[in-house]
């Protein structure tokens, strides 16, 4: 159970953000003093506000739990999540005019989600592992392009985590294998190929 906590997939857009402000700092060309700014923004809109929204529809009853087991209670919390995340994505794009790579990591991020949602209608993969798994490719990616030594450390921690949260996932009996599997393909294959694009494609 911790471990889902700990890894809870809100977190991650937090976590690959403060990968490409602070441990590849030559990705974007946001100065370091409105860095932290920035990050604490990008948290506030897609991890403190959306687990509000969670919070507000466990004690309505929308939600039975945390946790939601049953594929039909997921539809409900991940589709206003998706449109919070577009939301803040416009926002972002609109109002804030962001660096580039920060900007395309939150409108991955979004339709990843927005993904996984409509998949949910007919499959509940693991939204745990599609969040570490992007995680993991933005820093595969990020490697290709910088080849930077600093971003070992990030790529262990992120492949050890998507084995722990996998493992979690099952022994918890919140997923069956495939559930599993289908998460992290998901995350991974499209966190690869956006950062790719945008990183590696021109």
């Amino acid at each position: 159970m911790a471990v889902s906590v700990v890894f809870q997939p809100l977190a991650m857009p937090t976590l690959i953000c403060a990968v490409i402000l602070f441990v590849v700092p030559e990705a974007t060309s946001i100065p370091g003093t409105a860095k932290w700014s920035l990050l604490l923004l990008i948290s506030l809109t897609t991890l403190v506000i959306p687990l509000l929204s969670l919070l507000g529809m466990k004690m309505t009853d929308s939600i039975n739990s945390f946790q939601m087991p049953e594929k039909r209670e997921r539809i409900l919390p991940f589709s206003l999540i998706s449109l919070f995340y577009v939301m803040t994505a416009a926002f972002f794009y609109y109002r804030i005019r962001v660096d580039e790579l920060i900007l395309a990591t939150l409108i991955m991020i979004t339709a990843c989600l927005v993904l996984l949602t409509c998949i949910t209608y007919f499959w509940k993969i693991s939204s745990h592992l599609t969040g570490v798994a992007g995680l993991l490719a933005a820093i595969v990616v990020l490697s290709m392009k910088y080849g930077v030594q600093s971003l070992f450390y990030p790529f262990i921690f992120s492949v050890i985590a998507c084995g722990v949260v996998g493992t979690a996932r099952l022994a918890l009996n919140a997923h069956k294998p495939l559930e599993v599997y289908g998460g992290f393909m998901l995350g991974f294959g499209w966190s690869f190929c956006v950062y790719y694009y945008v990183l590696l494609g021109s």
